[in-house]
């Protein structure tokens, strides 16, 4: 209850908020592969997604570009996005749909597997890790409820190889379980456990989640959580420089 004043602050200032002036921007906007993709795809399998995230996925992604990265995309629907992922990541990546409707099979071939269970089903996740030991990337496009997205959050994030990112899309609404679900976590990024050896400076021990997960980013829609390349296992703020005022001495 003690964060409610600053949730109800935060709140006026969003509400509050006024446009901002691009009027002075210059440039061409970045070439997006993705959104390319996309624009180009006027038959066969269907691809249905928001545009900004095209943005999103490309700026989170991109470096497993060229890479034999196993991407599991949540939520397979007309498999337009499969082709999509595929064209991407290039002819090294593997991609696992997962898909409650077992028509979704027919979407396999050579470089793509699907998965038929229920995302909401924690023995499902048991069997798909078994089956899939190594994973990069999740995407969740699936049912978009929230306790379907904690599920399989609390399934899948742990699963993923250092370095790899988890993308869940469809966050909807104010108030949403799975945001105030993912604020929490990002909120953990901020423990601060002084080091016992620390002497004047600033040192803190990286608890096991700030060892691995590297941050929570919050966009229209989406969450994005990064894990770390390597495990991190302190924070330091080390002084560099001789003069200083001599309120900080």
């Amino acid at each position: 209850m003690g964060r409610v004043p600053d949730a109800l602050r935060a709140a006026q200032l969003a509400e509050s908020w006024r446009a901002q002036d691009t009027s002075l921007r210059t440039g061409e906007p970045a070439v997006n592969p993705l959104r390319e993709f996309f624009d180009a795809r006027k038959e066969g399998r269907g691809i249905w997604k928001w545009l900004h995230y095209f943005d999103i996925y490309h700026r989170h992604l991109q470096k497993f570009v060229g890479t034999d990265a196993h991407i599991v995309e949540i939520g397979v629907y007309s498999g337009g996005s499969l082709d999509m992922w595929h064209d991407y990541f290039g002819p090294r990546v593997r991609v696992t749909g997962v898909d409650i409707a077992p028509e979704c099979r027919s979407y396999e071939d050579e470089g793509t597997k699907i998965a038929i269970g229920d995302q909401a089903d924690r023995r499902f996740w048991e069997t798909f890790r078994r089956d899939n030991p190594d994973v990069d990337i999740v995407i969740d496009d699936g049912g978009h409820e929230p306790e379907q997205q904690i599920v399989t959050l609390e399934e899948t994030l742990p699963h993923i190889r250092p370095g790899g990112i988890y993308l869940c899309e469809d966050v909807h609404g104010r108030g949403s379980h799975f945001a105030a679900f993912a604020h929490a976590l990002a909120d953990n990024l901020n423990e601060s456990h002084r080091a016992p050896d620390a002497g004047g400076l600033p040192r803190y021990r990286a608890t096991p989640f700030q060892s691995s997960i590297a941050a929570v980013t919050f966009y229209p829609y989406v969450v994005v959580i990064e894990k770390t390349d390597s495990p991190r296992t302190e924070f330091t703020a080390p002084k560099h420089g001789t003069a200083w005022q001599p309120f900080l001495d």
